[in-house]
């Protein structure tokens, strides 16, 4: 037998230990680049800068683990420190170059030299607002949506990191030590399921709940060297950028929640959510017109949508059960005579590799090696190996996010629960002063003023929402 060779990777390196003990800017700040952010929110951004320059509006932290008491686990020093870290920072030379030359997803200059020259220039982040309430912090960014969009991830990777730092303080060298030895055991468990796994395809979605920079860039090595071809690539831009990877993502939410709150009717706001769509499409095109229809429900979306939207390339599922949707999406894309395998289905919420596996499995219509019956039966709840079909379903890809970034659960060596990952939220609240909606195909999900939430329901209706855990 020939032993498997591996390439030392600097990451793999790291002794995190002792860097957890030697936080400081020069070597550790918490966000490196203005490119260290999911790769959707620089495409939404040049969408914004095209269709809504002068739109102004309001983002929101909000923390669902609310036993978490992070303004007392955080200095709010540190926090503001961090914070306008980032508000000095500039996208380099070199980082231009790269996203004016790259190809992304098999299209070279997706990013328009005007964009890119204003990127350069122009952009800047807005001004913040921080206040502490009850043991949380209240953080809000106000203004031009062109300035207060990118804070999302900035915010959520600081404030994360800066409750893993709280966490480390407590301990000694030692017990870091153990620390990373079980969660890099508990990373290598789930690569060794993982490896071989024919035509298996997932990517890192983990920046915005990650342990920290340091641990998100070791696991997306560590993917890359032992998965090959099965890990598609990372959402993070920096990573994609700083390792020769792939950069993951299309569009998320905050778009169809900014332009349903700016309507006049409520006929208005039930087409805004195709609105959106016409104007990506007008935007971009071929892989990048992956559809999020879940904002506001997936299944009145896809029973009222135009024709047109069947012939986008994919679907992205987050808040309803991915099975249940996939299916659904399937059956709506052969009743407009669309094959199913040539379109995407990409599943992103709250994913581990049990769910993945049998997701994988389920929408290929084949066991994978190893898996047993009970196996599929036991991830995938309520389904059964009858309801599989022969040959591939649908093209399936897994955006594998907090649970890949930030698995510490039982890794502590005194089994404190300090280093569980939290559902913590960054959404925009507020379009050109309008207070902004989102209700999902979640009903623990929805977000928004209660009276305006069952205004909503009452447009669009709560077919297919139910009720679901939030597991980060």
């Amino acid at each position: 037998m020939t032993a498997r060779r591996t390439t030392l990777i600097p990451a793999m390196i790291v002794n995190f230990a002792r860097r957890a003990h030697n936080h400081n800017f020069e070597l550790d700040p918490i966000i490196r680049s203005l490119l260290d952010t999911d790769f959707y929110k620089l495409l939404m951004l040049q969408f914004i800068w095209k269709h809504f320059p002068a739109t102004r509006t309001t983002f929101s932290l909000h923390n669902r683990n609310e036993k978490f008491r992070l303004a007392e686990m955080i200095q709010r020093s540190e926090l503001i420190a961090q914070l306008e870290h980032v508000r000095k920072l500039r996208f380099r030379k070199s980082e231009m170059i790269w996203l004016a030359g790259n190809t992304f997803y098999g299209t070279r200059g997706i990013f328009e030299p005007a964009f890119l020259d204003w990127l350069e220039n122009g952009f800047s982040l807005s001004e913040y607002e921080l206040h502490q309430e009850d043991g949380q912090f209240r953080l809000t960014f106000t203004g031009p949506w062109l300035s207060t969009m990118m804070w999302e991830i900035y915010a959520l990777s600081i404030i994360n990191e800066l409750k893993t730092r709280a966490a480390l303080k407590s301990m000694d060298e030692f017990e870091l030590d153990i620390l990373y030895a079980r969660a890099k055991t508990r990373l290598w468990g789930k690569i060794e399921k993982l490896r071989n796994v024919p035509d298996l395809s997932l990517a890192d979605f983990g920046t915005r709940r990650r342990h920290s920079f340091l641990w998100q860039e070791y696991v997306v090595e560590a993917m890359q060297t032992e998965l090959g071809k099965s890990f598609s690539g990372t959402s993070n831009t920096f990573l994609a950028y700083k390792h020769d990877l792939e950069a993951i993502g299309t569009n998320a939410h905050e778009i169809p929640m900014a332009l349903a709150a700016m309507t006049n009717s409520d006929e208005e706001l039930k087409q805004s959510q195709y609105r959106v769509l016409d104007l990506w499409a007008q935007t971009y095109g071929g892989a990048l017109q992956v559809m999020l229809p879940d904002t506001y429900g997936t299944t009145q979306f896809l029973e009222d949508a135009p024709d047109w939207v069947a012939d986008w390339t994919g679907q992205r599922v987050d808040s309803k059960d991915p099975y249940v949707a996939g299916d659904e999406y399937i059956d709506w894309l052969e009743r407009r005579g669309k094959n199913p395998e040539e379109k995407l289905l990409i599943a992103s919420d709250g994913l581990d590799v049990a769910r993945i596996l049998s997701l994988h499995a389920y929408f290929s219509g084949t066991i994978q090696p190893g898996m047993s019956a009970r196996d599929f039966r036991d991830a995938t709840d309520f389904h059964d190996e009858r309801k599989w079909k022969p040959g591939r379903r649908i093209r399936f890809s897994a955006g594998w996010g907090t649970l890949l970034t930030n698995d510490f659960r039982e890794c502590h060596p005194r089994n404190e629960h300090w280093l569980e990952p939290i559902s913590l939220v960054c959404k925009l609240s507020s379009a050109e002063g309008h207070t902004t909606v989102k209700l999902s195909d979640n009903f623990f999900k929805a977000s928004g003023p209660a009276d305006l939430v069952e205004h909503y329901r009452q447009v669009f209706g709560t077919r297919g929402v139910t009720n679901i855990p939030v597991v980060v």
